[in-house]
């Protein structure tokens, strides 16, 4: 008798045929579960916008010497109502506003779907597991979307300032020009590092996950530090923009979160000898 899809996770010997089926009931509800998210995010486009725009707004306020003023951001309220008209974002397309918006929806109903992704992602990973390898799957899921929704939140709110008054500033100040981004421009470089972020905090997962296929183990971990280091560097440096606080701000929780995993390691391994 076939297994339904709901069920079929529970068995590590599936068919190719069932897998497959497990693959498309897992895809349909992912997609139903990001569509929710996107009409959500439709309904707050205005308060999302605001956030996004927030960053931008705190370095051309740094510039000015003048405090930034949350509320506005998160009201919904448009930066160029609060900045001088000469650092407002501007748009140089007829589409390029709507595209934009639709882009910061999408991005918007992605990250808050993302819990539900994850899980359905890990549970279709769990199909080939056994039974022992499973408990930890159904553990790591929510932690997967947590590290993703916080790396993602934490370029947007800490990284994001921090990086653009630092750029907003050197333009003004070294190269004396003026800052009037692009808003599709600014979108694309908010959303795509956002992500990054959030990618890059599964690190913990990645490196236990190593750990307890047996492809590395904790001596190893901890004997390459200096390696993983140069490499965290040269990942940070290539997928942030060319400015220190940037390339700091990652590297510096990515080298935590890799120390991060190799806790979650040792004390797996001291769990399995107990």
């Amino acid at each position: 008798m076939k297994q339904s899809p709901e069920d079929s996770h529970y068995d590590s010997s599936m068919s190719l045929e069932d897998h497959l089926d497990e693959l498309r009931f897992r895809l349909i509800r992912i997609v139903i579960g990001v569509a929710v998210g996107l009409v959500v995010c439709l309904f707050f486009g205005s308060h999302i916008v605001g956030l996004i725009q927030h960053p931008y707004l705190e370095a051309v306020h740094s510039l000015q010497g003048i405090a930034a003023t949350s509320d506005s951001a998160q009201s919904g309220t448009a930066a160029g109502s609060v900045m001088p008209e000469k650092y407002q974002l501007q748009t140089l397309s007829p589409a390029g506003g709507l595209l934009s918006y639709m882009k910061i929806v999408l991005v918007s109903g992605l990250l808050l779907s993302s819990p539900w992704v994850f899980y359905h992602i890990w549970m279709f990973i769990a199909t080939g597991l056994y039974p022992k390898e499973k408990k930890f799957v159904y553990k790591a899921a929510p932690v997967s979307a947590g590290l993703f929704v916080f790396g993602a939140l934490f370029f947007v709110l800490v990284v994001a300032p921090l990086s653009l008054t630092f750029l907003v500033n050197f333009n003004d100040r070294v190269l004396d020009l003026r800052s009037a981004f692009d808003f599709t421009e600014y979108v694309s470089f908010v959303t795509t590092l956002a992500f990054v972020f959030g990618i890059a905090f599964q690190m913990p997962l990645a490196i236990f996950f190593l750990n307890k296929a047996g492809l590395v183990s904790v001596t190893q971990l901890t004997t390459s530090r200096k390696y993983v280091l140069l490499g965290i560097v040269v990942v940070a440096a290539m997928a942030t923009p060319p400015d220190v606080i940037s390339q700091v701000t990652l590297a510096l929780p990515l080298y935590l979160l890799f120390e991060l995993g190799i806790v979650f390691s040792r004390l797996s391994d001291m769990s399995n000898k107990n």
